[in-house]
């Protein structure tokens, strides 16, 4: 296999464009994800994730830029590449009246897995998945959280080096998310190159080893969540709650003094609260409530709490 890029990179984006019409929904897109790594790919909804993935699959196809997955460039090279990854898309299309075993069997062989090599490969994808007892039920009597384990270990049942997972818990509550979070996070400790897009934080922050903060179709930051916290957030948030006119009054007061502010329903926080000296701090008002700072907090200061 030939790289164009570099050899430790399991894909690269390089200025990419998708236009739909007079939309951008991608806008000159830069971004490389390390071989082995899991990358969270963060942004609102209307950011531009779930057409980056396709992007990356060649369900669309890019009007600028260069696409390489896995050493094959797309969409020249896509089928290649598509053979060696997983993907697991955002909507649920399996095959209701087929078993979860059967589902399984077409993907295998669509994936062209060796027949001497096909029952393992069922084995491992439904044991990973935890629906080794569930092999003969039919789809259509999954509960939802079944159902999307069965899309990861459709996506994973060839044994791909890269799973792009767009929005893999969405929709779901928070016991089978968590449960979700276990198997996704399985797959980094087989040395799987995992593409995840969410905009669930406390997914992104447990799970991945770095982020990509994206909005309006571009990547405004990126690293792991710890250093993007301490970059953009501080170490501290102070709160502060009261009614419209106060917190504009903290907003204006904080904004003067430089401070980043974030405002969320009946409160404003203002970031790395850490730094902010006795003048400005007796400014404010006495009515601040101190908080460790969150990737949320960069989340929404970065990409804005409005989607236009």
């Amino acid at each position: 296999m030939t790289l164009h890029f570099q050899e430790n990179v399991a894909l690269s984006l390089r200025g990419v464009v998708k236009r739909f019409g007079d939309f951008t929904a991608v806008d000159g897109l830069d971004l490389e994800v390390p071989a082995g790594s899991c990358l969270g790919l963060l942004g609102p909804n209307g950011a531009g994730k779930s057409t980056t993935m396709k992007l990356l699959t060649a369900q669309a196809i890019a009007d600028e830029g260069e696409i390489e997955v896995l050493g094959f460039p797309v969409p020249k090279e896509s089928r290649r590449a598509r053979a060696a990854m997983g993907v697991v898309p955002q909507q649920d299309n399996l095959d209701e009246e087929l078993t979860v075993q059967e589902n399984l069997e077409v993907f295998a062989q669509l994936y062209r897995v060796p027949r001497k090599e096909r029952r393992q490969a069922l084995e491992d994808a439904l044991e990973l998945a935890h629906l080794t007892e569930r092999r003969a039920t039919k789809v259509d009597d999954l509960s939802g959280g079944m159902r999307r384990r069965l899309l990861i270990a459709r996506g994973l049942v060839h044994r791909p080096d890269l799973v792009l997972l767009d929005e893999p818990t969405v929709g779901l509550d928070p016991q089978v998310r968590a449960e979700l979070w276990g198997l996704i996070d399985g797959l980094r400790s087989r040395g799987t190159t995992v593409l995840m897009s969410t905009h669930y934080i406390e997914e992104a922050e447990r799970l991945a080893d770095a982020c990509a903060l994206m909005s309006r179709g571009r990547i405004v930051a990126r690293g792991g969540p710890a250093s993007l916290i301490a970059d953009h957030a501080g170490e501290l948030v102070m709160e502060h709650h009261g009614p419209p006119d106060r917190l504009e009054e903290v907003e204006r007061v904080a904004g003067a003094a430089g401070f980043a502010t974030r405002r969320t329903g009946p409160s404003v926080s203002v970031l790395k609260a850490e730094t902010i000296p006795p003048s400005v701090r007796d400014e404010l008002g006495p009515d601040g409530v101190r908080r460790a700072a969150s990737l949320e907090d960069v989340f929404v200061v970065l990409t804005g709490e409005r989607v236009e």
